[in-house]
């Protein structure tokens, strides 16, 4: 175990997590299959604003001062409405604004009057019938939140694609909204499996954990730019080496980010639902919870793995790993390295020539001004 900690702190290049792309690849298509068979055959437990309906509010304390369990909400509702069942029953808030929240299909004004009497004669909330209230819930309004949602999912795509082509290359933006694309299929087929109900603070909570995952994926990216700058001139390794190598470097980085952002989103399931009760934040904190899991996962499995096979399919890059193949084949041995054209000899060796040179220029300390200034300062004693 203290290896593993070792290993994954130096960042030396110990993990091959590009080399086993194939095995990542297979897993996420197991995964991503699943959860979009869900959502085509399961489809999503949607919420009242999406699906309209009829919302009913009263005090969680009853006229004697007792707690008012939803157990004994869910059964007055069943009495007094024979044959309808509550979409939902929740208690929301803690102390004098504790309040319970029941959900149900659109009532008429008819059964609403209906329920409210049935649940002031047998739950008997503090403030009697006055202090039970309705609204209703129009469909119209989720729809609502749902286009604007998926219009800012679209203008995101846009930008982080301008952005990633412009700052490092097409091929890193696609790997990047590749990593993306399956954070979202991922975390919306959760969804769907588990049944947890969607409501617009689900929406909006998915929004955020866009930004998450890309700023991971951006990081790592920025390692693998820094280590591929000049490869094509080197045999030194070959980009998928170079892009696991920085993999590596940030590996711990991920892990350590990862672990300190999801800590605040257990607190606020734990805290807000837990001991608060509120019902929204627990949307909220449930798709971020599953989110940046999933996005720390798909910025170190996907996005990278992704990136090396499309660059893979470069002529140039084919033929810097066969360079690169070339020269260890000659430094393993004769045995080794037969069949090897004796006219890459010499670019074998211009290339062995520009590494050392590169490698002694590294090596020589730079001489700051500080430096400089104390060779040249008198010493003050005098000479004899």
């Amino acid at each position: 175990m203290g290896n593993v900690f070792t290993r994954l702190y130096v960042g030396n290049g110990a993990f091959d997590i590009v080399g086993k792309r194939t095995r990542w690849y297979i897993t996420s298509g197991i995964i991503l299959l699943v959860c979009i068979g869900s959502m085509v055959f399961n489809g999503f437990n949607l919420g009242i604003d999406f699906r309209g309906g009829t919302k009913i509010s009263m005090p969680s304390v009853s006229a004697s001062g007792q707690t008012i369990s939803t157990g004994t909400v869910e059964d007055a509702f069943a009495k007094a409405l024979p044959g309808k069942r509550p979409t939902s029953v929740q208690a929301v808030g803690s102390g004098d604004s504790a309040t319970i929240q029941i959900k149900s299909a659109t009532l008429s004004i008819n059964e609403v009057a209906q329920l409210k009497t049935g649940l002031a004669q047998d739950v008997s909330p503090r403030g009697g019938q006055g202090a039970i209230s309705d609204s209703a819930v129009s469909a119209s309004w989720g729809g609502e939140i749902s286009v604007k949602a998926l219009w800012a999912l679209f203008w995101f795509f846009v930008l982080v694609t301008l952005f990633l082509v412009f700052y490092f290359e097409w091929q890193m933006a696609v790997g990047a909204l590749v990593a993306v694309f399956h954070d979202v299929i991922i975390t919306a087929g959760v969804y769907s499996l588990v049944g947890f109900e969607v409501t617009p603070a689900t929406v909006i909570g998915l929004l955020t954990i866009l930004g998450f995952s890309l700023y991971d994926t951006v990081v790592v990216f920025d390692k693998v730019k820094e280590n591929t700058r000049g490869l094509l001139g080197l045999t030194r390794r070959t980009y998928a080496e170079a892009a696991n190598l920085a993999l590596n470097q940030t590996l711990m980085r991920s892990i350590n980010t990862s672990l300190i952002a999801l800590l605040p989103v257990i607190g606020l399931l734990i805290v807000g639902v837990g001991i608060l009760g509120v019902g929204t934040l627990q949307d909220l904190a449930l798709v971020q919870l599953v989110g940046m899991f999933v996005g720390a996962l798909s910025s170190i499995f996907i996005a990278t793995p992704v990136l090396v096979d499309l660059k893979m399919r470069d002529p140039k890059y084919i033929a810097q790993a066969k360079r690169v193949a070339t020269r260890r084949a000659k430094a393993a041995g004769p045995q080794v390295a037969e069949g090897i054209e004796s006219q890459d000899d010499e670019a074998l060796a211009q290339d062995l020539r520009k590494e050392e040179a590169l490698a002694a220029a590294a090596a020589v300390p730079h001489r700051t001004a500080k430096a400089t200034d104390a060779r040249r300062r008198p010493t003050g004693k005098r000479q004899r």
